[in-house]
Order: structure tokens, then C-alpha cells, then sequence
């Protein structure tokens, strides 16, 4: 299985260079991108768990940007680091842009490690119960299949105690 990935999203090169030094050595794989049209290239090219990006910058703001990003890749999570949260954009980034959570800059490299890591374990759960899921479903089509094909095949006799009876008319 693959190493996380992370995008961390800025028009700030002193902020991509603060969260590089703060993170390399975190067992995630940590991409940067100079801004929204550098990180939809990235999104193109590479598969991306976490999307964190700054919300202020010039070609198109942050909340702009993680509204195309939920529409062309759903399964990413998204998250806004941003040192100019107001209320206003906080409701419209969780209802539109379907923000996961919001950091603040300036960050508490542990604080931001911990978020990390728990936005992390996130998509790890979300995966796993996917296949679990889609394992079920399988399961699900394979019973529904052999039942038509046997009919009464799933029907268990049990007798007063619970205990299964079985009906062995075996010739030795």
C-alpha cells in the first residue's frame, strides 16, 4: 500500500518552505504546489489523500479552488490553512466547499502534525470500510446467486436448544 499523500496548496514560496522543513520527516508523502493552477496539475498527475491550501491568493481563492477539487476528485478530503478565517467564509467553505477542517496560520508545527495525522487516520478508516463495503456486497451477490440457483440451500433446521439438525440418509 502506498504512502499518504499530502498537497499543500500556497502563493506563499516562505510558507511551502515552512511546512516542507516542518514535515519532512513525517511518514506521509508531502507535495507543494505555488497556487491553485500548479496544484490541479498535480492533481492530474498524482493521486492525493489531503488537500490543504491557503485561501487567500491571487489567480483564485482557496475556497474557489476546493470547490473544484471536491467536484473533479470527491474522495480527497480538503482543508483550508489560512490566517484570514472570517464566519462568513467559514459557513461557505464547509457547505460549498465541503471543507473538512480549519487551520490557522501562523501553525504550532505539533498542533498541525496531530491534525495531520488524525485527517490522516480519517481517510484510512474511510478507505478500509469502503472495502469491507464492497466485500459485504460481494458477499451479499454470491448468496443471492446461490439461492436462486439452490433454493432452501441457506435454511437451517434447529432443534429446541439451538442446535443445528442435520439430516444425514448416509448409506455406509
Amino acid at each position: 500500500m502506498r504512502k499518504s499523500r499530502v498537497l499543500f496548496v500556497d502563493d506563499e514560496a516562505n510558507v511551502l518552505s515552512a511546512l516542507r522543513r516542518s514535515l519532512r520527516r513525517e511518514p506521509y508523502e508531502c507535495l507543494f504546489a505555488e497556487g491553485p493552477d500548479e496544484a490541479l496539475e498535480v492533481l492530474k498527475e498524482k493521486e492525493v489523500d489531503l488537500v490543504v491550501s491557503d485561501h487567500l491568493m491571487p489567480s483564485m481563492d482557496g475556497l474557489t479552488f476546493l470547490k473544484h477539487v471536491r467536484d473533479m476528485y470527491p474522495h480527497v478530503v480538503r482543508v483550508i490553512l489560512t490566517g484570514h478565517a472570517d464566519l462568513q467564509m467559514a459557513i461557505e467553505a464547509i457547505n460549498e466547499g465541503e471543507v473538512f477542517r480549519f487551520l490557522t496560520k501562523p501553525w504550532n508545527d505539533l498542533e498541525l502534525k496531530v491534525a495531520l495525522k488524525h485527517m490522516l487516520d480519517f481517510i484510512e478508516l474511510r478507505r478500509e470500510n469502503q472495502l469491507l463495503m464492497d466485500t459485504v456486497r460481494k458477499q451479499q451477490k454470491f448468496i443471492e446467486k446461490m439461492d436462486e440457483e439452490h433454493p432452501g440451500i441457506f435454511e437451517v433446521e434447529r432443534d429446541e436448544s439451538g442446535a443445528i439438525v442435520l439430516d444425514l440418509d448416509i448409506d455406509f
